[in-house]
């Protein structure tokens, strides 16, 4: 059975269009509620702030209940803190509402398992198979009951602490924070201060409407401009649920996933901590790999989407993997990406060695890389297209082995990806801009055709 809602990371559509309504979310929490709860079960409902998250929460609640399955509702929370009160709690499953870093009026359902890790596909699958029968309603005896858990933040912080020694103080660095004015608002700046932090907190004005906008992990200009501003250490964003996070050091320079990756697997190494290989994707970059080879640590590449890269991770072993855009799992210390706790591990690292990011980042060579986001008019693999297939021969000849070129569908948004890398930024530039061309013409034709 193919999947029909479900992408690489649960349920993401723009509000109100196509299926994404509150209807179709009623009927999803109630199939959710008898695949994974069952009859007086326990299902924890979080999410980011979004103004359709009261809508969404609403309906997910009704169908859990109709299903049988007590709810317990967590308000605005960061999808691994939701993971991980899922898990501590002992409950049959978490959901969270959130479109992570897309604009407020998108917003997405995703699922976590009772161990707060991402549902297998098969599961997933099963769900969707249960949306195509009737819904019901157990008996009035057996409907399902709502508490608020009221202390659920507090609970999320103190596990964000615990993840580092007991010891550890930020006290004398600056940091400036960029929440996006998403679900960590309320979080993120609190476990910096309580750990003696001079914190600058930006992106913390939730409106429903302006999460992910102007800031965050995919907007870090603002937050690049406050850490010079303010001569601050380093700046750290994370994006609208909290699950990826993206640093900025003392100049204003952005460092994404690959550059947080290496600074974490030499920390783990020089400590004894790092088991397996570190586990990247195929948009990780070259320069990453080569650098972790000088240091004899092992890097093997998966599917994008932090899902695939954690299940990679249990079948090698492996306790660090991530992404570029800065989904990072420390699986030594959540089963799921965390920016805020990823964030800890760097700063820990500058307390433990005395150095700055640069430092940290001194033997790490970043090869020269374009990522170009092309819209979809419909589903259809552009590699079948043969005037595609011919150019991205003609850009492998150009690179002459000295680089990669990737174009993958958007497991999220309804985009085809061209990411292209090598050592000359012209050349990249250049086969970039070729690719690219190419294929928006013949996309452009289909469109035509439709």
């Amino acid at each position: 059975m193919e999947r029909k809602y479900f992408g690489t990371d649960g349920i993401r559509s723009r509000v109100g269009s196509g299926y994404f309504t509150p209807e179709f979310v009623l009927k999803l929490g109630w199939a959710a509620g008898t695949i994974l709860g069952g009859n007086g079960s326990k299902i924890l409902i979080g999410k980011d702030t979004r103004v359709s998250g009261y809508m969404f929460e609403a309906a997910l609640e009704a169908g859990l209940v109709a299903a049988g399955v007590n709810v317990r509702l967590l308000g605005p929370m960061p999808t691994p803190g939701i993971a991980y009160l899922t898990r501590t709690l002992h409950a049959q499953a978490g959901i969270v509402i959130s479109a992570s870093h897309n604009p407020y009026h998108d917003n997405g359902i995703k699922f976590f398992s009772s161990l707060g890790d991402k549902l297998p596909d098969e599961v997933e699958l099963r769900i969707e198979a249960a949306m195509t029968t009737p819904m019901s309603t157990v008996d009035s005896k057996q409907l399902g009951k709502v508490k608020r858990i009221d202390d659920a933040a507090g609970r999320y912080i103190e596990f964000c602490k615990s993840t580092l020694p007991n010891a550890t103080s930020l006290k004398g660095m600056k940091i400036v924070v960029d929440c996006a004015h998403g679900a960590t608002y309320h979080i993120a700046p609190n476990v910096l201060e309580e750990l003696d932090a001079d914190v600058i907190a930006i992106g913390c004005q939730p409106d429903g409407f302006n999460i992910n906008s102007k800031v965050g992990a995919t907007n870090p200009e603002v937050l690049a401009a406050t850490v010079l501003q303010h001569q601050a250490d380093l700046g750290i964003a994370l994006d609208g649920d909290g699950d990826r996070l993206i640093l900025v050091n003392r100049q204003g320079q952005v460092i994404d996933g690959d550059g947080i990756l290496y600074i974490i697997a030499r920390s783990r190494q020089a400590s004894g901590n790092l088991h397996g290989p570190v586990v990247g994707t195929v948009m990780s970059n070259m320069g990453l790999e080569k650098a972790l080879s000088y240091q004899d640590i092992g890097f093997e590449r998966t599917k994008v989407g932090d899902r695939y890269v954690l299940e990679q991770m249990k079948v090698l072993g492996a306790t660090l993997g991530g992404e570029p855009s800065g989904h990072i799992i420390c699986r030594d210390r959540l089963g799921t990406g965390d920016g805020i706790i990823t964030a800890l591990q760097v700063l820990s690292e500058m307390v433990t060695t005395g150095l700055d990011l640069d430092m940290l980042l001194q033997d790490l060579a970043i090869y020269p890389q374009r990522l170009v986001n092309i819209p979809l008019p419909r589903k259809v693999d552009v590699l079948t297209i043969p005037a595609v297939q011919a150019a991205v021969n003609t850009a492998k000849i150009q690179l002459d082995g000295h680089g990669r070129i990737l174009i993958r569908p958007s497991g999220t948004e309804p985009l085809v990806r061209i990411m292209v890398e090598g050592q000359a930024p012209e050349q990249v530039e250049i086969v970039t801009q070729m690719l690219a061309d190419v294929v928006q013409k013949n996309l452009n034709q289909l469109a035509t055709n439709l």
